[in-house]
């Protein structure tokens, strides 16, 4: 497909979804959408710079400070958030498409996302039902307390190119239902879903300014992060950006969720099956092609099984067919971007150099010469503390790290500057449970790769500030106010 002949999977891309309408950009700047399979382009959309930055930012703010959003009741609010399935359904072949081409995932799993975000923005609505959003309390000097939960204002959600369509649902939904307005910002790489949300919110009857959608890179973005009408930032990608973020946003005391980067251990204790385990981490790495935060990376095992470790694992990726993301018998896609690839092909150069075992992968496939490919890799013999085991390198990368017991294996585990998920593969759910309070991880699975939105999920350390889905991320969208009253208001006075 040439450039005169990209046709846009999204009604106005050449657009920016403000103030409840599809507006015309400040300036004629686009960015060129990259299938990442053909190499060839796939879609343009309008660019945002100051000025559209600016107008998104005062319609959320107007729409909170003025509108109606904020005083409609949990249960209103909830009604646009169910609207949003249907609306999401009706462009779900759209959707499918988009993801693929964009970043690489196959069509085989890209096909269910529309439900996902259905799944996800019904989750929320849920909660409306069930959330303590004000509740009594009893003052230590006397009269009637309350403590009512208020949303936090304007936010600003920056979302990655990785699974946009994903992590959407889990910044825009909590903050609609809190009562917040949103401007959302999608990333260069990957801005479909978000235009296909913003057309489901036209389609709903979204108020004017609760939702607002625009794309825009790296300089651009940082001025809804500095600007002093968002009241929240809530961002997901590189811990190295989310440092930045939170420098900014410690400046003027906004409140800010961070979900970053992470490095995280499959912990092999000595009664696993080898096989099970290895054909279970293998499968959920090519996934995204490992572009995934959250992703096992690094295999801890101890020194008398490491070998079978990382043979099972090289046989595992042996089988894996890559190519197309569209043909029904690929099990990976290519990485998102060119740059993506060449990022990780440093990474395995690198590993080679400072000493490991290349075991497995580490090329380009040779039957596919155009699209981001590159084959599904294993390093044995990683001593924990090399670039390739501490860095995230957000693909289909993965060191086998040898420990000399248990404990040993644990402290490894630990050390890390990250902390997003991690695993115990064990038969024993007692010794899983264990070792899981032993690590300093956000999410502890057993037996293969878990995490859960609708519980929550973030990490410790250097992997982010607070979380997201379920009741926990939903209170990062609302403020605490304590209510010291004379005497119950009429609709306590019978508790």
């Amino acid at each position: 497909m040439t450039i005169t002949d990209a046709v846009a999977p999204v009604r106005h891309p050449d657009r920016f979804y403000i103030g409840g309408e599809w507006v015309e950009p400040s300036s004629d700047a686009t960015i060129e959408v990259i299938d990442s399979g053909t190499e060839q382009l796939f879609f343009r959309v309008a660019e945002a710079k100051a000025a559209d930055i600016g107008r998104a930012v005062s319609a959320a703010r107007t729409a909170f400070d003025e509108g109606p959003w904020p005083s409609l009741t949990h249960a209103e609010r909830a009604e646009y958030l169910r609207a949003f399935g249907p609306a999401l359904q009706s462009r779900a072949d759209a959707l499918a498409q988009i993801w693929p081409r964009e970043s690489g995932t196959i069509h085989a799993i890209a096909r269910f996302a529309a439900k996902g975000m259905q799944k996800d923005f019904d989750a929320y609505a849920a909660l409306a039902e069930t959330f303590a959003f004000e509740e009594p309390a009893t003052p230590s000097l006397g009269g009637f307390g309350l403590l009512v939960r208020e949303p936090v204002g304007t936010v600003g959600a920056i979302v990655p190119w990785n699974s946009p369509h994903g992590l959407i649902p889990h910044k825009v939904g909590p903050a609609l239902l809190a009562g917040c307005t949103v401007v959302l910002k999608m990333s260069p790489e990957a801005p479909g879903a978000g235009y296909l949300l913003a057309e489901a919110a036209d389609e709903i009857g979204l108020p004017p300014g609760v939702l607002n959608v625009v794309t825009a890179d790296r300089e651009v973005s940082e001025l809804l992060v500095r600007d002093e009408r968002i009241d929240k930032i809530t961002f997901t990608g590189s811990t190295a950006a989310g440092r930045r973020i939170g420098a900014i946003c410690g400046e003027r005391i906004a409140r800010v969720t961070l979900e970053l980067g992470g490095k995280s251990a499959a912990v092999i204790l000595d009664d696993a099956d080898i096989e099970t385990a290895a054909a279970t981490l293998a499968k959920a790495e090519c996934v995204m092609t490992g572009q995934v935060c959250s992703s096992l990376t690094r295999i801890v095992v101890t020194r008398a099984r490491h070998d079978a470790m990382v043979q099972a694992l090289a046989e595992s990726f042996g089988r894996v067919r890559i190519g197309d993301p569209f043909d029904q018998q690929t099990q990976m896609g290519p990485l998102a971007v060119q740059r993506q690839r060449d990022r990780v092909e440093g990474y395995i150069r690198k590993g080679v150099e400072e000493g490991a075992t290349l075991a497995a992968g580490g090329r380009r496939p040779d039957h596919l010469d155009r699209g981001w490919f590159i084959e599904p890799t294993v390093f044995a013999n990683v001593d924990n503390s090399s670039t390739i085991a501490q860095e995230e390198i957000f693909g289909p990368v993965l060191s086998v790290i040898p420990a000399a017991d248990e404990q040993d294996a644990v402290r490894i585990a630990n050390d890390t500057i990250y902390g997003l998920n991690s695993s115990v593969f064990t038969p024993d759910p007692d010794r899983a449970r264990a070792v899981a309070r032993q690590l300093r991880a956000g999410t502890v699975g057993m037996n293969s790769f878990r995490t859960d939105f609708g519980i929550a999920f973030g990490g410790f350390k250097q992997s982010g500030i607070g979380r997201e889905g379920g009741r926990e991320g939903l209170a990062h969208f609302l403020e605490t106010k304590t209510v010291i009253l004379d005497e119950p208001p009429e609709r306590y006075r019978d508790a």
